[in-house]
């Protein structure tokens, strides 16, 4: 088991590498050529790729295996990484099962659809709080222990 993140837009990669240090797991972190990453840790690797719409996507979706643990917030690719059953989770804390995805992804289609015919939905993100970053690694921790305890 390895810990996989879409680490260009990702708010919580200290403490996926905080929690992948505390279980001895590895963190490959996965960015475009537009942001970059050091980290000195032996358990962490950096994997650049060109920018491109779906560049990291693609990288991710191969090197993920079954039993991975990834993080992303992309519906589509959350949507590839549970056909090759991984468990995939929002960097808000909240997991992509089979049960939810299909839901998630025709709501992404209709916001897509108001955006293209300009009808404002109102919709304002939040600034991201630590109570954010404490229900990820909540997450994280609920993830890890069922990897570990056999539980899918």
């Amino acid at each position: 088991m390895k810990i996989l993140a879409d680490a260009d837009a990702c708010p919580v990669k200290e403490q996926i590498i905080a929690c992948a240090e505390t279980h001895d797991i590895s963190v490959v972190m996965v960015a475009d050529v537009a942001h970059t990453f050091f980290y000195p840790q032996p358990f962490i690797s950096v994997v650049t790729v060109d920018q491109g719409a779906d560049s990291a996507d693609i990288v991710l979706a191969n090197r993920t295996a079954s039993g991975d643990i990834c993080i992303t917030a992309d519906y589509g690719l959350a949507s590839l990484l549970l056909a090759k059953n991984a468990t995939v989770l929002h960097p808000n804390g909240f997991f992509f099962t089979t049960e939810n995805i299909d839901r998630m992804l025709f709501e992404r289609h209709i916001s897509r659809e108001l955006r293209r015919h300009k009808k404002n939905r109102g919709v304002h993100i939040r600034k991201r709080t630590k109570a954010d970053d404490e229900k990820f690694l909540a997450a994280l921790e609920k993830a890890i222990s069922q990897k570990n305890s056999g539980l899918p």
